[in-house]
Order: structure tokens, then sequence, then C-alpha cells
């Protein structure tokens, strides 16, 4: 249990450091990203899917997006560009980092152990199980690739 109290600890602080310096980074930012040279990036799908959730539900999209991979980011940085109150904004980053923190020191150790184990065990099921984990991710990247391009035509 310490060991998990320790990992939660650690990344709850690693998570306030990076969504909070990521919230920064928008506010100090504000309008004038959306004139620069990052403006591609600001106006893609996914930053103006995160912009209208903010405007819509405000501080809890911001608690909720700490469960989500790849979102997160986008909402800190949106919600500081919008220029989103600090009272409504850190209730929300310590929430939501609190349970991404948990969420990834239990889960997190939890398969780590079980690799490990696995791999002092029986270490070709160890390589065989990573292997099919590489390539089900990379499939999937090949799949979602293939479906925002569209079909190849000869």
């Amino acid at each position: 249990m310490d060991e998990i109290a320790v990992t939660a600890g650690a990344l709850y602080v690693i998570v306030l450091l990076r969504a909070g310096g990521t919230f920064a980074v928008g506010w100090l930012a504000g309008a004038g990203a959306r004139r620069s040279r990052f403006a591609g990036r600001i106006s893609s799908e996914r930053f103006r899917r995160a912009e209208r959730a903010i405007q819509r539900w405000g501080a809890p999209v911001v608690a909720v997006s700490f469960l989500t991979v790849g979102f997160q980011t986008a909402v800190n940085f949106l919600a500081g560009s919008m220029r989103m109150p600090l009272p409504r904004y850190l209730p929300a980053l310590f929430v939501g980092g609190a349970a991404w923190a948990l969420v990834y020191a239990t889960a997190g150790l939890g398969v780590l152990e079980l690799l490990g184990r696995l791999f002092a065990e029986r270490t070709a099921l160890g390589v065989s199980a990573v292997a099919v984990l590489l390539l089900a991710v990379c499939g999937v990247l090949v799949y979602r690739r293939r479906k925002k391009d569209g079909p190849v035509l000869p």
C-alpha cells in the first residue's frame, strides 16, 4: 500500500505541474496564439471540440479530462487561453489530477507487476504479450490514419 501511496503522490505532483503549466502557457498565450504560427494546431478538431466543451460545461470538463488520453492537454491549454478564473480552475485541477494519479498509480503498478511476474516466470509468454500489444497499437494507429485519410484510389 505504501508503494501505491508514494507513486500516487509523485504522479499527483507531476500532473499538477504539467497541467498547471499547460494552463499557464494557455493563459499567457491567450488570443495571440490564434494569430501565431500555432494557429493551425489550435484550430484542429480536437481543440475546437475541447473549446466547445469548456464553454458549455466549464470546470467539470477540466476535471473529467484527466481521465482521457490526449484531450486533457487541449482542455488545460484552452481553459488558460479562455482565461478561466483560477477559483474555478484550481478545484477542477486538484480533483482531476488526484483521479488521474490514483488511476495511473493503481492500474499502472498492477500492469507493471503483472508484466514483471510474467517475464520472470514465463519469459517467452511475456515477450509474446508485449509483441501482441505493440502490434495491436500499431494496427489501431494504421486503421485510424487510413480512416482519416480516406480510401486510396489506384
